[in-house]
């Protein structure tokens, strides 16, 4: 047996995962930082606090759950992305962890990017971990992205990701959480903006107005805010929220294929474990790859395949 143990504290869940390369089975834990009723996120400082609290009880949640008895290396994501200047202090708190477990356990550490671990974890999902030898598009739509990125091979950091597209305002998480909030929703409010989406009577038809093959979605939230204002249902309102969403996503995604060729597709983040969405996706482009909702959600299992892969120089 051969396990390998990631660590992810993103400004929203503390995950914890161990990956059993012997049998390709993942085991993890998270839980969502806690956030007041009615606000739409947290402060640094808050979530440091909350994710040193939280640590202690995913880990020994998980290790009861698989004990390890042959650890190999730990490894942890320790900024959003790969890139200079991308920096949050609660991923110090991952961080700080996997140092402490590789320096106990004389074990190699690894670090690597949030959104790393986003994509590496819907490659698991759908079972399509091999595209790490392939050039492909990727998607991470979330809470702090709406990122289109093309991803290649690269030994140092297994997938070399360079951003071809993004919003200029808003995040798809952002409007989706602030839509939710205007109806009262419980923060983070996708789940439920779904659940009210399919009981809505209307399909909108929303076009897309790119700047490049970036977008902007601020705009999106005040249409929102008049549809209510108007008298528009609750339901109506949440479905306009993700048929726009879901336009603006596809109509970069075609400005990328345009540029890049017909590679691959693979949609990763918490707003892509959204159904209708992922349905309308996959009818406009056939063949797309998705994480289920548990790999979609902030997780740790692909820092935890991260440092597998890096631990054979895959």
């Amino acid at each position: 047996m051969a396990d390998f143990f990631g660590i992810d504290t993103s400004n929203y869940t503390t995950s914890v995962a161990v990956y059993d390369s012997d049998t390709n089975r993942i085991y993890q834990t998270k839980k969502l930082l806690p956030v007041k009723s009615g606000e739409a996120g947290l402060r640094q400082s808050d979530a440091v606090f909350h994710h040193t609290k939280q640590l202690p009880e995913m880990v020994e949640e998980l290790f009861s759950m698989h004990p390890v008895e042959n650890l190999k290396a730990v490894s942890a994501s320790v900024r959003p992305r790969n890139i200079d200047g991308s920096y949050m202090p609660c991923f110090l708190c991952g961080e700080g962890l996997g140092r402490s477990v590789s320096a106990m356990n004389k074990i190699p550490f690894y670090r690597t990017s949030h959104q790393t671990g986003h994509i590496l974890s819907a490659l698991y999902s759908a079972d399509r971990l091999s595209l790490i030898h392939e050039k492909f598009i990727a998607f991470h739509v979330s809470g702090g992205t709406t990122d289109c990125l093309l991803c290649e091979p690269d030994k140092s950091d297994i997938i070399r990701i360079t951003q071809i597209g993004t919003s200029l305002d808003l995040k798809a998480g952002q409007l989706i959480d602030r839509v939710g909030l205007m109806l009262g929703l419980k923060f983070p409010c996708g789940i439920e903006l779904e659940k009210l989406a399919y009981n809505s009577d209307r399909n909108y038809k929303v076009k897309a107005i790119l700047k490049g093959n970036d977008c902007c979605l601020s705009g999106l939230e005040n249409k929102c805010r008049k549809m209510l204002d108007d008298g528009e249902t609750p339901e109506n309102t949440a479905k306009y929220c993700l048929d726009a969403v879901t336009e603006n996503v596809i109509s970069m995604t075609r400005e990328a294929i345009k540029i890049h060729g017909d590679i691959p597709l693979v949609f990763a983040g918490g707003v892509m474990s959204d159904k209708i969405i992922r349905q309308k996706i996959i009818s406009r482009f056939g063949k797309a790859d998705f994480a289920e909702p548990e790999f979609s959600c902030d997780n740790a299992t692909g820092v935890a395949i991260y440092g597998y892969l890096k631990n054979y120089g895959e």
